[in-house]
């Protein structure tokens, strides 16, 4: 697959065509891009600056913010402020799994870019957030085919190879977002489930509207594995040689308690919780979540 086609994969997005993601209510200065009015130049009113990005029309740029300060901003006007969408996606060592095939984070960025065509097609914002243990490369939220072309170049460009904090990391982003917006967070969820379940709090209650794709692979759902393994950790030295058998029941166990605990806390706070085997086509999970989604009002889903 040819390099801008590594995460955008021109027969998923054909099966996208016609699907949406609606935010469930309309957060404070915002609406939906399917169904805000056009500018209309002097028949809006003015609402915020932000700093301009690449594919941003020159018409709404405040020069007088230029001359002063040196700097590049845009005039949002209140029909302009459309659905801001924020997709944060977990670039940890731990998402490089497996080593052979596409990865975790193959399949993470897949869907953050197929999202975001999703958003920029239905004329609603997307900005872009890759971390491990920092925020790596961020893309404030925009519309339009260069907006959408940049979403695709950071999520090519970023290669999983640190480890993960989540206890710092969510809340600094739920702080940082300063504007509600609706926020998709995809990542294994590989953390304490204590800082997890604490973290997605904090951006609940920060106003934002939760969805959280929780990507994993099918050995880490099911633990298919037979015949003794060594396991080597991803963001640690740790090497354990193991007979799998005998660790499988206690295993799953502990997976199913954290999904419980993860669910119910999404559950709570009327966020979204979707898990996805990396097994499965990524075109039938989006479709099939969308097609929930758009059917109904709240709460996490189970697959």
């Amino acid at each position: 697959m040819a390099a801008s086609r590594r995460y955008l994969n021109p027969e998923i997005v054909a099966r996208l065509r016609g699907l949406e993601l609606r935010a469930r209510s309309v957060t404070a200065g915002s609406v939906s891009g399917m169904h805000r009015s056009a500018y209309h130049g002097f028949s809006v009113e003015f609402a915020e600056h932000r700093q301009y990005v690449p594919g941003d029309d020159i018409r709404y740029m405040d020069w007088r913010i230029f001359g002063r300060a040196d700097r590049l901003y845009i005039k949002q006007y209140e029909e302009e402020t459309n659905l801001h969408c924020n997709v944060l996606v977990d670039a940890s060592r731990s998402m490089a799994y497996p080593t052979g095939g596409a990865s975790k984070y193959d399949y993470a960025a897949a869907l953050a870019a197929s999202l975001a065509y999703v958003l920029i097609g239905q004329q609603d914002s997307a900005g872009l957030v890759t971390f491990d243990s920092e925020a790596r490369e961020s893309l404030p939220p925009g519309s339009g085919k260069t907006q959408l072309a940049n979403f695709v170049s950071i999520l090519e460009q970023t290669e999983p190879e640190h480890g993960t904090d989540v206890k710092i990391l969510f809340h600094r982003l739920a702080e940082e977002l300063r504007r509600r917006s609706m926020v998709i967070l995809i990542s294994d969820l590989l953390a304490d489930v204590n800082d997890v379940v604490s973290g997605i709090e904090h951006i609940c209650y920060a106003g934002h509207e939760l969805i959280v794709l929780h990507v994993m692979d099918d050995h880490e759902w099911n633990f298919p594995l037979v015949e003794n393994v060594m396991f080597e950790g991803l963001e640690n030295d740790i090497r354990l040689l193991v007979d799998p058998q005998s660790l499988r029941r206690s295993y799953l166990n502990a997976v199913q308690r954290f999904v419980t605990r993860v669910e119910g806390v999404c559950l709570k706070h009327h966020a979204d919780y979707v898990p996805i085997n990396t097994r499965d086509p990524l075109d039938a999970v989006l479709c099939g979540y969308l097609a929930r989604r758009s059917g109904r009002t709240g709460g996490a889903r189970r697959r």
